[in-house]
This record gives C-alpha cells, structure tokens and sequence, in this order.
C-alpha cells in the first residue's frame, strides 16, 4: 500500500487564525461546509476548535489546524518551507524573499533571521507566523 496524499498538522491555541494566516500565505482555502450547513459553525459542537484549509489546485497538503491546551515553549521540529524563490540566486533571490516577508508582515508574521548563500546552500529568511511558528522563505 502507498500512501497518496499527506496532511500537515498544526497544534495552536487559536486554529482559526492561525488557519486563516496560512490560507493567506500559500493562498489555501478552507473547504466548503457540508451540503445543508451555511457554516463549519454550524456543523461543529466545537467552534473554533479546529481549522483545515487546502490547496485549491490539488497539489499541496491538506494543512489541519486544531487546538491544544498548552503554549509553545521550544523551537518547531518541523516546519514549513514557503519557497517563493525557487531557481533564484544572488540579489534576484534576495529581492523575491523581501518581498515576501513584506506582504506576509502585515498578516502577522514576524521577521527572524536572514541566512545568507554559504556556497553550499542558497539565502533563506527565518519567519514566525501569528503564535510564534517557524517557518522559512526559501
């Protein structure tokens, strides 16, 4: 048996706006509630327990966002590429990750640490998204 799809599962204390700043970010979209329900609100006891978004076209993972009771205390031991400058080197790859960190800040996201072309690896930028989860613009 292989497996055919993967889900990438995030525990936050607010899933629906965490949920929502990634749907902005990869430009995901939460699926349509249930034929009869105007709302996921309506479908679940739980309001706001959880959130789950997709790749409109199919071809990126279902992420999963539900909530937890405790808080962040350490560094992410996996986390998201978004790889806005695929194919890019130089200062053509810095442009195109300033840019994104420029559109993602007024969504929440803080900016870390830029790394810089090491002759083995290319630039990244370090980021957070709204509760402190690391990602990296690659």
């Amino acid at each position: 048996m292989s497996v055919k799809q993967v889900q990438v599962t995030f525990d936050c204390a607010e899933p629906v706006r965490v949920g929502r700043f990634w749907c902005e970010v990869l430009g995901y979209v939460p699926p349509p509630a249930p034929e009869g329900f105007a709302s996921w609100d309506e479908v679940s006891s739980e309001q706001g327990s959880w959130f789950a978004c997709s790749d409109p076209s199919g071809v990126g993972p279902r992420l999963y966002f539900q909530r937890v009771p405790e808080g962040k205390v350490v560094k992410n031991r996996v986390h998201l590429d978004v790889r806005v400058g695929t194919g890019l080197v130089g200062e053509e790859r810095l442009a195109a990750l300033e840019a994104e960190c420029a559109r993602l800040i007024p969504l929440g996201a803080v900016r870390g640490q830029l790394l810089l072309a090491d002759g083995e690896n290319e630039s990244c930028l370090n980021m957070q998204d709204v509760e402190g989860n690391e990602f990296c613009l690659d």
